[in-house]
């Protein structure tokens, strides 16, 4: 049922939560594919080298995703990890309506309610745009 599943992850625990379930999800079907997909949003970049100066900000990255990453491989589920850039609720989305994926499995980021109302979170971005079923993470 869900073969192609794609997980949105910043290296949360709200994400990293998710990626358990995404890789939950994949072993209810042999053959089942995640793409750990991680936005690079221009702001955060910015922020990354002002404050860890010095750091390689794609290390950095990498590590955040090294756990589910880890998971994945332990559970013998097929994975891909893959970068994009932009806002992270549009790129999400964007991503994966051009990809055909069957889920898509994201964290909720817990903003206030006062942030929620004018922002609106990338998970909820995604669920009212993405064109397959979404399972939103607390």
């Amino acid at each position: 049922m869900f073969k192609k599943i794609l997980l949105a992850t910043d290296g949360s625990e709200h994400s990293l939560r998710a990626g358990e379930k995404a890789i939950a999800l994949a072993n209810c079907h042999e053959g089942s594919k995640i793409e750990i997909v991680y936005v690079i949003d221009g702001k955060q970049s910015k922020e990354d080298v002002l404050n860890h100066w010095g750091l390689d900000a794609a290390d950095k990255r990498k590590q955040k995703l090294q756990m589910i990453e880890q998971k994945a491989k332990h559970e013998g589920i097929q994975y891909e990890t893959i970068f994009l850039h932009g806002e992270p609720g549009p790129a999400i989305v964007d991503y994966a309506n051009k990809h055909g994926f069957d889920a898509v499995v994201i964290g909720s980021r817990g903003l206030n309610g006062f942030q929620e109302m004018v922002l609106g979170s990338v998970s909820h971005k995604v669920a009212k745009r993405a064109k397959c079923p979404v399972m939103i993470v607390k």
